[in-house]
């Protein structure tokens, strides 16, 4: 086996369509590192780039220029063996209606060269919770089941890396659970996963790092807890228990008091939520519940996005 330190390597990656006469710039000197075991998001708009390069390492699509490794794996010179590394999950649900999912499997299996003995068909289908309709027809699945079988067609052959493009769109919110935890049970035996989604929930829940893309660029890539610092604003509530006078100490956190509840903003680069509680210690303020607020990756996304737009 390869030693090689990342599970995708791309460098000044670039994609031009043209479409009626008009330039497309769908990938820009895209650049990105996929650290081998993590789990890592792609995220941005529609039209950002993400199925594009996603295309490009399953080999539906040319690149323009650049130079792309998959698992150590230069994917020009050696097509092949690279495509052999990932299975790739797509957005659509392209499932031949007339195979039951043991027959797809058995068969997406074959087409990778996997002999009878070493295929683990029945394994995968229990872990995809797909074992009791593995005799059942693939149009009578419902989305989700439909889902979890693509994932099952992309494992067959024991990836070292996963990719899915937009796995739990249509998925309703206990599948999409499901699917979260067998994701992360794949991440710990080894395999790295790479996830684009428009959830941004997902993307936080999940990701060990995460890349923000639009119009074929990467605007910001880092680890996810660097990225969720990028907003350093956070609010504090607390349910004090009787009327009290604010402090002048607190001023400078424009506090509210509303029903009850001191309501502050603050940096927690420049302050601590432990030396607001001294705050209110010293004043003899008592509270019965704190809860707290602090920014998502939601905020994250629209900032950085909203910023490349100006």
């Amino acid at each position: 086996m390869l030693d090689y330190k990342f599970s995708i390597d791309a460098i000044k990656v670039n994609k031009t369509f043209f479409k009626k006469k008009s330039r497309i710039n769908a990938l820009v000197d895209f650049n990105i590192q996929i650290p081998k075991g993590s789990i890592y998001g792609l995220l941005g708009p529609n039209g950002a780039g993400k199925s594009t390069f996603i295309n490009i390492l399953g080999g539906l699509v040319n690149k323009n220029e650049g130079k792309i490794s998959i698992c150590g794996i230069d994917i020009d010179t050696n097509s092949k063996l690279s495509k052999k590394k990932i299975g790739i999950v797509p957005q659509e649900l392209n499932i031949d209606p007339f195979f039951t999912p043991y027959e797809l499997l058995e068969l997406q299996a074959g087409l990778y060269g996997i002999p009878k003995k070493q295929r683990n068909t029945e394994e995968i289908l229990h872990n995809v919770g797909l074992f009791e309709q593995r005799d059942a027809y693939a149009r009578t699945l419902s989305g989700g089941m439909r889902r979890r079988l693509l994932v099952a067609k992309a494992i067959v052959h024991n990836p070292e890396m996963l990719i899915l493009d937009e796995p739990t769109a249509g998925v309703d919110v206990e599948l999409r659970a499901n699917l979260w935890n067998y994701i992360r049970d794949l991440n710990k035996k080894g395999t790295t996963i790479c996830l684009t989604t428009h959830y941004l929930d997902e993307a936080e829940e999940l990701c060990d790092y995460i890349s923000i893309i639009d119009k074929g660029k990467i605007l910001k890539d880092d680890t996810k807890n660097n990225l969720l610092n990028i907003i350093s604003n956070k609010t504090v509530s607390f349910a004090v228990q009787e009327k009290i006078s604010i402090p002048k100490e607190l001023d400078k956190y424009n506090p509210i008091l509303k029903e009850n509840n001191l309501i502050i903003n603050y940096d927690k680069q420049k302050t601590t939520l432990k030396s607001i509680i001294n705050i209110l210690n010293n004043n003899k303020i008592n509270f019965k519940e704190i809860n707290t607020y602090e920014s998502d990756l939601e905020d994250i996304f629209m900032k950085i996005i909203n910023e490349n737009d100006k």
